[in-house]
């Protein structure tokens, strides 16, 4: 009897195996890009949200993408990037970039999105954003010092520039690693989108021997 039931746990577990392997497949679920991104820290498994403050679907997803991530382990590093095909759009990530070089993004971010998406405020320029930030206890001097400085306007070329390596074509998307890209059409759903990062995470981690 014990052989029986240890054989059975065996196939068993090798179709669970199977199955998980099948569960997600590129170019269905998920896309593999032609030439891998950097990623901040190599050391690390990155999973990259592109987003856009005035993303009605981004606002849906930021809770779902925070809970995931408190659940992730430490060889995996959640990293969000605003994403840029307009005017407006580079305002709000110059927000973004300055809110993080002042070291305020923790306390910024949820607002942000809810200025931009419950509130319908503009802030659509600098002004609005100047005022935007002195509610929240940032001077105008620092905000504008900052807003306009090399670091963030760099930080926003890059941004831009990782997006246009990711072929980004809407947000939310997710990268995983800088050479998977999962979109919420693609997976089917902004909950999948994240079961989708735990089957890349996963795939990685194996790869690597971890």
């Amino acid at each position: 009897m014990r052989l029986i039931a240890a054989t059975l746990a065996l196939v068993f577990g090798l179709v669970g195996s199977a199955f998980a392997e099948d569960a997600f497949k590129e170019g269905v679920h998920y896309q593999k890009l032609a030439q891998k991104v950097a990623t901040v820290d190599p050391s690390k498994i990155e999973v990259t949200e592109v987003f856009w403050y005035g993303c009605g679907h981004c606002y849906t997803f930021e809770p779902m993408l925070q809970s995931w991530k408190a659940e992730q382990a430490e060889d995996v590093n959640v990293v969000q990037l605003p994403a840029i095909w307009n005017g407006p759009m580079e305002v709000h990530a110059k927000a973004f970039f300055t809110a993080k070089a002042l070291n305020k993004l923790d306390t910024l971010h949820q607002p942000l999105f809810d200025a931009l998406n419950s509130q319908r405020a503009r802030l659509d320029n600098e002004q609005a954003l100047v005022d935007f930030f002195e509610k929240h206890g940032v001077s105008e001097e620092d905000f504008r010092k900052t807003y306009r400085s090399f670091g963030v306007v760099s930080q926003v070329n890059i941004a831009n520039s990782k997006a246009r390596g990711y072929g980004i074509t809407g947000t939310p998307e997710v990268i995983v690693d800088g050479q998977y890209r999962i979109s919420a059409r693609m997976a089917g759903s902004q909950e999948k989108m994240l079961q989708v990062a735990d089957f890349l995470v996963e795939k990685i981690r194996n790869s690597q021997g971890s």
